[in-house]
């Protein structure tokens, strides 16, 4: 088994990955899941517990995602070597996190806006002062429906880069947010299914999730702003080469080329990929904390069982750019 690491993640060949997978065992009455080692884990773990940084500490919080950033005061201006060096480490490790951050509006979208451009939702309130924030404010009138697996705004031709989400108000307990290695889910796929989705482009579109928030008089507006577009299966990452899974249950319709029946069991198979706690990491909220998390290679699921409790986050999304094959 040759096994190569680079600072983009860990290269196994054909036969290595064949004989990481043959460790798993299969239960074909259901869809093939597997139980037993997660192997092909191990190169990146390894990799990412060796990663030390100049200018903070990081804490490494699951196998091969997540870790909280220790000694940086995100209200003050960040030197640009800082910056750079808190995007290498979001690469890394997929999604970072922070605590006791006393952030106001604007030095939240500050921080945010120094890796990128800032997207404006049009479908989701903003806070009053900060038009690039999304305001996420749950109680017992509002509940949160958060909580199913997905990449954030797919349905978009270019679709966020990242995303900072800042805790305003949290229960006591739940609420937390889980987060899932998209990396990991295409590399853990066998052999055929891989060359079966490699090519494979689907299909994204907002009217499932939002299309309820779309007044009739402006439908066809929307629509003509908003169509639906297309993405690779498994695009590859910009930064760091890597491959990952970009598909979810709550934006992508259907694979191009094929009717929604026909591609429900393709879609249903690859959207279980991120339900593997082996490939996640889950964050406790507490106030003034914030998740930065890298909108290609992770999807997220809030965990919506603190109703009728109070829950109220605020998020910047950083524009990104179509992915590519």
């Amino acid at each position: 088994m040759a096994v190569a690491s680079s600072r983009g993640g860990v290269v196994v060949d054909k036969e290595g990955v064949e004989a990481l997978h043959a460790m798993r065992l299969r239960l074909p009455d259901y869809g093939g899941l597997a139980m037993g080692p997660v192997a092909h884990l191990h190169g990146e773990r390894e990799r990412l517990s060796k990663l030390r940084w100049r200018h903070f500490d990081a804490t490494l919080q699951a196998s091969t995602i997540g870790a909280e950033i220790r000694g940086l005061d995100l209200r003050s201006e960040l030197a640009e070597a800082v910056v750079d060096e808190l995007r290498a480490a979001l690469h890394d490790y997929k999604v970072i996190f922070f605590r006791d951050q006393r952030l106001s509006a604007a030095q939240h979208v500050a921080f945010a806006r120094r890796f990128g451009e800032l997207e404006l939702h049009p479908f989701i309130p903003p806070n009053t002062d900060e038009p690039e924030l999304v305001r996420f404010a749950k109680s017992a009138d509002v509940g949160g429906y958060e909580n199913l697996w997905h990449h954030d705004v797919t349905w978009r031709e270019c679709p966020s880069m990242g995303a900072v989400l800042r805790a305003i108000e949290v229960p006591e307990t739940g609420g937390d947010t889980l987060f899932a290695d998209m990396y990991a889910a295409y590399e853990g796929l066998e052999g055929e299914w891989k060359e079966r989705i490699d090519d494979m482009v689907a299909v994204h579109d907002y009217a499932f999730a939002f299309g309820a928030n779309v007044p009739a008089s402006r439908a066809d507006e929307v629509r003509t702003r908003y169509p639906p577009v297309e993405h690779p299966v498994a695009p590859t990452h910009a930064a760091t080469g890597r491959r990952y899974l970009y598909v979810n249950r709550i934006f992508t319709t259907h694979i191009a080329g094929m009717t929604r029946d026909q591609s429900l069991p393709i879609l249903e198979h690859l959207c279980r990929q991120a339900e593997y706690p082996e490939y996640q990491c889950r964050f406790r909220w507490q106030p003034d904390s914030l998740a930065f998390w890298d909108n290609r290679a992770v999807q997220h699921y809030a965990a919506s069982d603190y109703w009728p409790d109070v829950r109220v986050m605020e998020r910047a999304s950083i524009i990104g750019e179509r992915p590519q094959k």
